[in-house]
């Protein structure tokens, strides 16, 4: 800055105080402008510690709180990206559920006669367009045949002929409406099956005697209309045969050169006789495969038959999340402690790792729960690990918990490990927390809890409380 002084004796003041508190300025004489005046011109020292660095060093601070501030932001926008592919995926898995239990309604209700219930949760299955929608089609079809309901069942045909040219129930539909046509103008009638159920007795019968003229049958038996349920004992006859014949059968159906319904117990019965010839088979078409419902099936009858060694593979090297976490559920159903936590570390998606808690519960480790517990950096999966320890015996976990939660800062994560002490009806841990605790509103949660409990321990603390 510049001062211009006129007075000699007040410039030298000026400059006096301008030096004291500026701690370094320098003062000069500059000419005067006019006759008996003297200007003192005062400047600031030089000082780049104390003035142009604190200015680089607020713009490198507002440079980094920016950059902080963006990677936050983008740290959201992907969090909130994964909870929306995750909410996109329960969705469908929930729809695929639903789809699945009306479709199993429906073959329930095919196996009690109940012609009229089965058409109404086929169509269900139909209606939603799920992956068995076709074959719902079919069994409605089948039902109204039963109830002697012929042109509505070959409307029904037509629809699926129509709606799924590919479908792999065409062949089955072909040959219901081959039979409806023969038996056009006569009534269809359900006693009907039992005649099935003898001849499939007799063929039983004959698979013991002379295996080489069964096999035809039971293939005639199974590409014809039979009811689900005779189809499916006929085919745990043929998987019952050690025949090359009916071996070929098998595979074949396996393969998927029958409707997709028997292709699934194929799959179950090699797993249920799981030699290597027919792990590898299954190892075979899970490969060739690109249906997900099958390689699900598939990854169960691994677990059947003691494949751990392809359901690990699965496990860690399928693309898709949601057959990893069926091969995780799987592992956990064969006790693969140590796969699992191999597992854990190695996975990214968060689903998939949820489901790993889920199947280390399974498997009963509470040691690699409780280290997760304390260590796992998300808060969500920390919480799930936290809510599977509570499930889980209080003698195992419930000492844990307790020192868990008095360590703990987070309140949610304090909130859980109490949810998981009442689910575990632990009153003593929950009294000794109540004790401790400083914060009344948690305090009243704990109390809350405890009321809940039908526990001596909870009940003495509670009439202490009121006693005071």
């Amino acid at each position: 800055m510049r001062i211009r002084v006129t007075n000699r004796v007040w410039s030298v003041t000026v400059v006096s105080a301008a030096v004291a508190l500026s701690g370094g300025a320098r003062a000069w004489a500059a000419p005067a402008a006019h006759a008996g005046e003297r200007a003192v011109i005062i400047e600031p020292a030089a000082a780049p510690d104390q003035t142009v660095q604190p200015a680089r060093t607020d713009r490198s601070h507002q440079n980094d709180e920016r950059a902080r501030e963006r990677e936050e932001e983008q740290r959201e926008r992907d969090q909130e990206r994964r909870e929306r592919e995750d909410e996109a995926r329960q969705r469908a898995a929930d729809a695929r559920q639903r789809a699945d239990d009306r479709y199993e309604a429906g073959q329930d209700a095919l196996e009690d006669g109940q012609w009229a219930r089965a058409i109404d949760r086929f169509r269900q299955v139909a209606t939603a367009g799920q992956n068995r929608a076709d074959a719902a089609l079919y069994w409605v079809a089948y039902a109204q045949a039963k109830l002697a309901q012929n042109a509505d069942a070959l409307a029904t045909i037509a629809d699926l002929t129509r709606t799924y040219p590919s479908s792999r129930w065409l062949n089955d539909a072909r040959a219901l409406e081959m039979e409806l046509r023969r038996g056009a103008g006569q009534t269809v009638s359900p006693e009907a099956q039992a005649d099935e159920e003898l001849k499939l007795l007799a063929i039983q019968s004959l698979q013991h005697s002379d295996p080489a003229q069964a096999v035809p049958m039971l293939q005639k038996l199974l590409q014809g209309t039979a009811s689900p349920r005779l189809k499916e004992r006929a085919l745990f006859v043929l998987a019952q045969s050690t025949s090359p014949d009916a071996r070929k059968v098998m595979t074949d159906i396996a393969r998927g050169t029958a409707n997709p319904d028997l292709q699934v117990k194929a799959i179950k019965y090699l797993g249920v006789n799981g030699t290597n010839e027919n792990r590898q088979l299954l190892a075979e078409i899970y490969q060739s495969s690109t249906d997900v419902d099958l390689k699900r099936q598939i990854l169960r009858s691994y677990m059947v038959a003691g494949d751990r060694a392809r359901v690990l593979a699965a496990a860690t090297g399928e693309k898709q999340p949601e057959l990893r976490m069926e091969a995780v559920r799987q592992l956990g159903v064969m006790g693969a402690r140590e796969e699992l936590w191999q597992l854990y570390q190695k996975e990214s998606d968060a689903a998939v790792k949820r489901q790993v808690l889920q199947a280390l519960f399974v498997g009963g480790d509470s040691t690699r729960l409780l280290e997760l517990a304390n260590t796992e950096t998300n808060a969500d999966l920390r919480r799930a690990a936290i809510r599977h320890l509570g499930t889980m015996s209080s003698s195992k976990t419930g000492e844990n918990l307790a020192v868990l939660y008095q360590k703990e800062k987070d309140p949610e994560i304090k909130r859980t490990i109490i949810q998981a002490l009442f689910v575990q009806n632990n009153a003593e841990a929950l009294v000794a927390i109540a004790r401790k605790e400083t914060d009344i509103e948690v305090k009243k949660t704990v109390i809350k809890q405890l009321s809940l409990m039908k526990s001596k321990v909870a009940t003495d603390y509670l009439l202490e409380i009121l006693g005071k």
